[in-house]
């Protein structure tokens, strides 16, 4: 019960009393009205039930709305005070002044405080249930999300397993192949330096190539 709202109760409570010109309450007094606020607060619900959606979160009159918190018809709310506080004619003043004018404004409409203090309970009632409300479909976001990002991973790992499992079946390939071409080399020169030798005895200058020098490469189709 520290809230700015509730001091000012108390304040209100006390000057209520008809000596504004006070430095100190009575501690009955201040007992009396925090007692009072108490009082208010345990007959609000501790969680607002809200009708349906709220369209538009940064609506505040929309939360309220959907809270069942309608204003009253006198038109004194809590936050119809919190503008009067802070309008041309008393944002300067006082304190004790500013509690006084709104005593003395809320008398001659006929407003007690007291229904002026669970309008802003039950505001305060529905902005935290609202709170709890968001902060849920965040944590319920981030949960869905984190498991949708475990799945994209595991995804993402079998993917690269495979591709690379690819890469490598390339790469054996190649040297399976380069394996076989350098063995049929091998043979090949084998296989020229018979022909050499055989043709050496007949010619002074052999034609036959046995150094295993590439072959010129296959015409283009």
């Amino acid at each position: 019960m520290s809230k700015k709202w509730y001091n000012l109760f108390v304040s209100v409570d006390q000057a209520a009393g008809g000596d504004s010109d006070a430095a100190q309450p009575p501690a009955d007094s201040a007992t009396s009205a925090a007692q009072a606020v108490a009082d208010i607060a345990a007959s609000v619900p501790a969680v607002t039930q809200f009708s349906g959606p709220v369209a538009n979160p940064s609506s505040f009159q929309e939360i309220y709305a959907a809270g069942g918190i309608q204003p009253p018809e006198h038109g004194y709310t809590i936050m119809k005070v919190s503008d009067m506080l802070q309008s041309e004619h008393l944002r300067g003043l006082p304190a004790e002044v500013k509690r006084g004018t709104i005593l003395v404004a809320l008398e001659a409409a006929g407003v007690k405080i007291q229904d002026v203090i669970e309008d802003a309970v039950k505001r305060d009632r529905a902005l935290d249930t609202y709170e709890h409300v968001l902060e849920k479909s965040v944590h319920d976001l981030e949960a869905g999300k984190t498991d949708e990002n475990a799945k994209i991973q595991a995804e993402m790992e079998r993917l690269e397993a495979e591709h690379r499992s690819r890469i490598q079946a390339n790469e054996d390939a190649v040297a399976k192949e380069k394996e076989r071409f350098f063995g049929w080399r091998l043979q090949k020169q084998q296989e020229e330096k018979k022909i050499a030798d055989a043709v050496g005895y007949f010619v002074s200058q052999n034609p036959i190539t046995t150094s295993g020098s590439p072959a010129p490469p296959p015409p283009k189709t």
